[in-house]
């Protein structure tokens, strides 16, 4: 099975003033073929230090696919760099010029001279035309290893990727395994106690088994390969089975569900009206990721800071009567010297539940994890009842 190495271009993305979302494309991609993806790194817009980042992936990896820099301009220097990397000059396509100048005129413009170096490629390299963009890609074999040359702007490169790259990749290493991905979302336990449960499991060869922590909620990931996607979810399917045993009501959901998403929808089922009470929340993320689930069930109440954990019980309870809701939460955050104190109370017509707890990390964080402890809670509480 071939491997992979992904490198990224453009003194952009090191200085901070671009997003690199290309990485996780193409990542996700390249899982889907059963790829197996070893590093990816970025590169400032130097020519040799681009060069000797391509020659040291060709001597780990088969595929090295690049992004970015193969704009008009000086500092777009990715086509020299695959050049001198693979010890070739480059050359002058004329067919690729035409298409340069093709896709320019859509704009209603002539190109300059300048745009001419979008028509130079590696000598030997296979084109792919850019439909959807002035910069064409391309393609340099050097023995069983090949390096990809895609353009940076996200749209153009997924459009490149999928319509030419995938299918050169399947044909030209017999690519036929998938790779699936499973995560199972936790809240209420922390990383530690989770790797403490499921350690074993973590040692597995395939499918494998790892762990990605979170303000107040850890991602179980179970990865499989296999020459499909139904064999690959049959590998999957027993290990997520003992991992939601292990774990208990602690795992809330998967792949693409959220706390506040399944702690509604908990509630929605049984036909709950929540009053939700902030102090300490300086946004209104919570409110408002919790109406973006479910409007109709949810009244922000904002109130001046109660004293202490029972003066916020108390206000719960006296919103929750005036607005004849099922039930009643309330958070409060405290920031404190060297930490984060943290009240949240739970009530309904048979139930009251007061939990204080500290957190000792960064203040905004704290924020966050309150969130979703709060959620965690009415979740638990929603599927306690329900039971």
């Amino acid at each position: 099975m071939p491997s992979a190495e992904i490198i990224t271009i453009g003194t952009e993305l090191l200085l901070g003033e671009t997003v690199d979302t290309n990485t996780r494309h193409i990542a996700r991609t390249l899982r889907s073929l059963g790829v197996d993806l070893y590093r990816t790194i970025t590169i400032g817009d130097n020519v040799e230090r681009i060069a000797e980042a391509i020659r040291e992936s060709l001597s780990r990896a088969d595929i090295i696919i690049t992004t970015g820099g193969l704009g008009p301009t000086i500092d777009d220097p990715t086509r020299e760099a695959v050049a001198r990397a693979i010890g070739v000059k480059t050359e002058f396509r004329p067919e690729l010029w035409e298409q340069v100048q093709a896709r320019i005129a859509r704009y209603g413009r002539k190109p300059g001279e300048n745009q001419k170096r979008q028509a130079r490629i590696p000598q030997g390299a296979i084109a792919i035309e850019n439909p959807v963009g002035t910069a064409p890609a391309f393609i340099v074999e050097k023995g069983n290893g090949c390096v990809i040359s895609l353009p940076g702007v996200p749209r153009e490169m997924e459009t490149l990727l999928s319509r030419s790259v995938v299918p050169y990749l399947q044909k030209r290493y017999d690519l036929r395994d998938v790779i699936k991905v499973r995560v199972l979302h936790v809240s209420g336990i922390g990383e530690g106690t989770i790797d403490e449960r499921i350690a074993d499991l973590e040692t597995l060869n395939n499918p494998t088994v790892g762990l990605a922590a979170h303000v107040g909620v850890v991602d179980v990931r179970i990865a499989a390969k296999a020459p499909s996607e139904a064999e690959a979810d049959a590998l999957i399917a027993p290990v997520e089975t003992d991992i939601r045993a292990r774990l208990g009501t602690a795992v809330f959901g998967a792949d693409d569900d959220t706390l506040e998403g399944v702690a509604l929808q908990a509630a929605a089922r049984r036909g709950w009206r929540v009053v939700l009470l902030t102090s300490g929340l300086d946004d209104e993320v919570l409110a408002n990721r919790l109406q973006a689930v479910n409007p109709g069930n949810l009244l922000l109440i904002k109130q001046s800071e109660p004293a202490d954990a029972d003066a916020l019980m108390a206000e719960v309870h006296a919103l929750r009567q005036k607005h004849q809701a099922h039930i009643g939460l309330g958070v409060k955050v405290t920031p404190a010297e060297g930490q984060t104190n943290l009240d949240i109370v739970f009530e309904s017509d048979d139930t009251r539940i007061q939990r204080a707890r500290t957190y000792g990390g960064h203040p905004k964080n704290a924020l966050r994890w309150a969130r979703h402890l709060t959620l965690n809670l009415l979740r638990l509480q929603a599927n306690v009842e329900e039971i």
